[in-house]
């Protein structure tokens, strides 16, 4: 059978440059380099210079604004590469998508000031003030504020699980604009605005570190009368929430291919330790109370890459593809930590030791099924806007 007949059984790696430049450029970041970063609870910069200079940051920021102008697949299988080789891209995934909203919706004066700089890397993207303690993934409800006055804004609030705004140049900041019970619908009144966080630390900004169970340098931010200037907003008052839900997708096959990366680490890893390890005589690999759990997280770990690859596609053709981004992330998730559990049983104690590195990506893997959406809140919008039951909240 020929390859035009049965296109798909070609899938294979794609991209295979921009995969093997990956690997190489974390050749030279081992596992020890990020347990060393654990301990210290340290930023990964010379990780994140390296990628920088490479371009890939500015994946896909136009060429126009000085990027790379690559689809969103591209961007996709670079995060996937550097997972699958054992570094972490929570310290500057959000350069990639977090663009798209200044991109897309931002005046084309904001675009030529900061996007070229983005891409370069000359200013960094990476801190997006969404949540807040109390109202967690309920976004209409935040109550951080952004009130007019004059040729500025002035904001008072607080956000919190804000990562790596310590070592972020500018924010993508959501406020509420018009008050929740002023509005009719209660997405409207949100808007967002670009914060350079240069000017405002110390100036009504204030950001202290949260320590949590993986190093992504997470914070709370608040702001206390924090004034910025009236052309920090981005698109129109008032509409930023559905700006930001534009990006979401992209957002959600982007992390998700960094679960289909760390799953391929584990799966790997623990195949590769399964047959070298010897225990009464023979491999433990040899007993299907190893081999399967391996093999069974392979075969969901491919099931999930293609629905992202699906996704990927239709975000591309500029269809929509808000069922596969969404079953994409949730299996995506569920792959990767299954096979983190097998690949962590299949060590046994040793999983436990550092030097190993099985715990800490672990412990990486399972942020997966809570961020950037839970796997419950993926269920309610199956169930909602696929399936066409009830709303269960």
């Amino acid at each position: 059978m020929t390859t035009m007949e049965n296109p798909s059984m070609e899938l294979g790696e794609d991209y295979p440059d921009i995969r093997e430049s990956v690997r190489r450029i974390c050749a030279d970041f081992p596992g020890e380099y990020w347990n060393g970063l654990d301990e210290k609870l340290a930023y990964p910069e010379e990780f994140v210079r390296a990628l920088t200079e490479s371009g890939f940051l500015g994946a896909l920021i136009p060429e126009e604004y000085g990027g790379s102008g690559m689809p969103l697949r591209a961007a996709a299988v670079i995060l996937e590469e550097i997972h699958a080789t054992g570094c972490n891209a929570g310290a500057c995934h959000a350069q990639m998508y977090t663009m798209g909203t200044l991109l897309r919706h931002g005046s084309q004066e904001q675009k030529q000031k900061y996007l070229p700089k983005i891409g370069s890397g000359e200013l960094r993207l990476q801190a997006f003030g969404v949540t807040e303690p109390t109202s967690g993934t309920d976004t209409t409800k935040l109550k951080t504020r952004a009130e007019r006055q004059g040729d500025h804004y002035v904001v008072n609030g607080q956000k919190v699980w804000t990562s790596r705004a310590l070592h972020s140049d500018l924010m993508l900041l959501l406020a509420r604009t018009t008050p929740y019970d002023a509005v009719e619908k209660k997405s409207d009144g949100i808007s967002v605005f670009l914060v350079d966080m240069r000017e405002a630390l110390g100036n009504g900004l204030e950001i202290r570190p949260i320590k949590a169970m993986v190093n992504h340098n997470a914070t709370e931010v608040f702001f206390d009368n924090l004034k910025i200037p009236a052309d920090s907003l981005i698109g129109e008052e008032g509409k930023g929430f559905r700006y930001i839900l534009d990006g979401m997708n992209a957002e959600r096959i982007l992390v998700s291919s960094e679960a289909i990366g760390d799953a391929r680490w584990f799966i790997e890893t623990a195949a590769r330790y399964a047959s070298e390890r010897t225990v009464f005589g023979r491999p433990i690999g040899m007993n299907q109370g190893i081999q399967f759990p391996i093999a069974r997280a392979y075969t969901q770990m491919k099931a999930a890459d293609l629905m992202l690859r699906k996704a990927a596609a239709l975000f591309a053709a500029g269809l929509p593809c808000g069922e596969e981004a969404n079953i994409g992330k949730l299996l995506a998730s569920e792959a990767s930590w299954m096979a983190a559990e097998a690949c962590m049983q299949t060590h046994g104690g040793f999983g436990f030791a550092t030097e190993y590195h099985v715990e800490r990506k672990w412990r990486e893997t399972r942020l997966f099924q809570i961020a950037p959406i839970s796997t419950n809140l993926i269920l309610s919008y199956v169930g909602q806007h696929v399936l066409g039951m009830p709303r269960s909240f």
